[in-house]
């Protein structure tokens, strides 16, 4: 597989990563596509090892979802931008403290957009848990599985 193949596969999977957190969009699929994609065109015990991991890995995550709450945003009053910020710090997190950052930064993210917007540390506090409660700790399942997905594939890709 070729440089520009590899680009496009990262571009798919970072597609299926900003997916995860808009509702209606199939991010964790387009997660798994863009694995499959490199796992077809690099038929290599290691890409079909991957390959299978993100298959349980997004099976698991399914399986979670369910017992999870569904996401209701909108009813909780929660606005979009949060999830944004929710993913940006979970993202930061999965990198500077690999896997186990994802969750404290997923809701620093959440924390930290609740205070620049509302002003206080106990309106923060009780819009955060306000989120998690109405869907935020769904969120953050698929988003969970997705970044160790996309980090398995980008250490196979590098180390591999």
């Amino acid at each position: 597989m070729g440089p520009w193949e590899l680009g496009l596969v990262g571009v798919i999977i970072a597609l299926g990563l900003g997916g995860v957190l808009v509702p209606g969009v199939p991010g964790s699929w387009l997660v798994w596509a863009g694995v499959l994609w490199w796992a077809l065109s690099d038929p290599r015990p290691l890409a079909w090892t991957v390959l299978v991991g993100a298959t349980l890995v997004l099976l698991l995550s399914l399986a979670v979802r369910t017992a999870l709450p569904a996401r209701r945003f909108r009813q909780s009053g929660t606005p979009q931008d949060t999830v944004a910020y929710a993913g940006v710090g979970g993202a930061v997190g999965f990198v500077v403290l690999p896997v186990l950052g994802a969750l404290p930064g997923f809701l620093a993210g959440i924390y930290l957009h609740e205070r620049l917007r509302l002003g206080g540390h106990g309106e923060a506090t009780a819009a955060l848990r306000t989120a998690m409660r109405s869907g935020g700790s769904a969120v953050f399942a698929e988003f969970f599985a997705c970044l160790l997905i996309a980090g398995a594939w980008l250490g196979a890709v590098v180390w591999g």
